[in-house]
C-alpha cells in the first residue's frame, strides 16, 4: 500500500517543527543525535518517503515549471463541471513557458505521497489560491524551491512573491455597485477554503457592512457542492430571516445554483434580488437570465505569474508585485445590466 504521510504528519507525530523534519531528513542543521533519530524512525513508521532522485537533480535545471491548482485538490476532482477559469489558466501559463522555452508540468498536491516522479526538481512552481497554513507551501519553502503564488498567501503577509488582484477591493468593487443600483440588504455567500480569496472577502464584507450600518449576513458552502451548495445558501437565506434584496456569491457554481433555487420560488432576479458571482465561468454566461460577474482575466493573471518566477529563477531577483485591476461584466442579473 502506497503511503499517504505527509512532511506535517511527520513533525505532529515526533513532537517537532517541519524545518527540524527536513533538516533531519536532509542531515543538515544542529539537531541533537537523538532528535534526528526519533524523527528518521517516525518517518520510517508511518511510511514517509523524501525525493532523494529530485534532490540529486535539483541542481540541474531541467527547462521545467510546475502548475498547482489547489482549489481543484481541495475539491477532489480536475474536471468540475461548468469552471473554465482553470483550464483556461493552464492554456495560458503553458503558452507563456512556450514563449520562455520551457515545458509546463501540472503537479497534484505536493505534500502528498506517492508524488509524480521529479516533482520536487523542477525549476521553479506556480501555486493557484495556496490555503492557509498551506503544507505544500512549507514543502517548497523548507526545500528552498523557487514558486510564487497566484493570489495572497494567507499567514504569510510578508511573502510579496504572488501575482492577482486584490480580494478585498474586488469585494469594494461589487459593494460599492450593488449599494449603487438600490441594494441596502446584501448577503455575502463564500466558499468553505481557507484561501485568500475567502478570508479577504469576507473580512472586505465584513467592514464594508459595519461601515455602512448594515447588518452582516454570510453563507458558506463547501466548494464541491456546485450548484446544489448555491440552492442550499438560498434556503439558508430565507430561514434565517428577510431575504436579501442583493446577494454576492464568490463561486460561479453556487451563484448558477442560487439563481435556480430563487427563480423556483418565484423569486424575481434582478428585481427582487440582485445576484453577481465572484468568478465568470460558462454557467455564470448561460444562465437565463445572465449573472453578472467579476471576468478575473486568467491570462493575463497567467503572464505576470510567468514572468515572476522566471525573473527570481534567473535572477535570484523576485520581480516588483503588481496587483491586478479586475473588470466587472455587467449582466442581467443586476437592475441595468446589459442584455445579449
Amino acid at each position: 500500500m502506497q503511503s499517504k504521510t505527509t512532511i506535517r504528519d511527520v513533525a505532529k507525530a515526533a513532537g517537532v517543527s517541519i524545518t527540524a523534519v527536513s533538516h533531519a531528513l536532509n542531515g543538515k542543521g544542529t539537531l541533537s543525535a537523538a532528535t534526528r533519530q526519533r524523527i528518521m524512525e517516525t518517518a520510517d513508521r508511518l511510511g514517509y518517503q523524501p525525493d532523494p532522485l529530485a534532490r540529486g537533480l535539483r541542481s540541474s535545471p531541467l527547462g521545467v515549471v510546475g502548475l498547482m491548482l489547489r482549489p481543484l485538490d481541495a475539491l477532489g476532482t480536475y474536471r468540475p463541471t461548468g469552471v473554465d477559469y482553470f483550464t483556461r489558466l493552464i492554456g495560458a501559463v503553458a503558452v507563456e513557458c512556450l514563449e520562455r522555452n520551457l515545458s509546463l508540468m501540472l503537479l497534484r498536491d505536493l505534500s502528498k505521497l506517492p508524488r509524480q516522479p521529479l516533482a520536487l526538481a523542477l525549476d521553479g512552481y506556480i501555486i493557484a489560491d495556496p490555503l492557509d497554513g498551506d503544507p505544500v507551501v512549507d514543502l517548497l519553502q523548507q526545500a528552498s524551491l523557487p514558486f510564487v503564488t497566484i493570489g495572497r498567501v494567507p499567514d504569510r503577509p510578508a511573502f510579496n512573491d504572488w501575482v492577482g488582484s486584490r480580494d478585498e477591493d474586488e469585494t469594494e468593487m461589487v459593494l460599492r455597485l450593488l449599494r449603487s443600483k438600490g441594494a441596502a440588504r446584501i448577503a455575502l455567500v463564500t466558499g468553505c477554503d481557507r484561501n485568500a480569496w475567502n478570508l479577504d472577502s469576507m473580512a472586505a464584507y465584513r467592514r464594508w457592512a459595519e461601515g455602512y450600518g448594515m447588518p452582516a449576513r454570510v453563507v458558506s458552502r463547501p466548494e464541491a457542492d456546485g450548484t446544489e451548495g448555491g440552492r442550499d445558501a438560498v434556503a439558508e437565506l430565507l430561514q434565517d430571516g428577510e431575504l436579501p434584496d442583493a446577494i454576492y456569491c464568490l463561486t460561479g457554481r453556487h451563484a448558477r445554483g442560487m439563481l435556480d433555487e430563487l427563480t423556483a420560488r418565484g423569486i424575481r432576479v434582478p428585481q427582487d434580488v440582485q445576484l453577481v458571482a465572484g468568478a465568470d465561468s460558462e454557467q455564470s454566461r448561460s444562465a437565463v437570465p445572465a449573472i453578472t460577474a467579476i471576468d478575473l482575466d486568467p491570462e493575463l493573471i497567467a503572464a505576470q505569474a510567468v514572468e515572476q518566477l522566471t525573473a527570481q529563477v534567473m535572477s535570484g531577483k523576485p520581480a516588483e508585485h503588481q496587483p491586478l485591476s479586475t473588470r466587472l461584466i455587467l449582466r442581467e442579473t443586476t437592475l441595468g445590466g446589459n442584455r445579449g
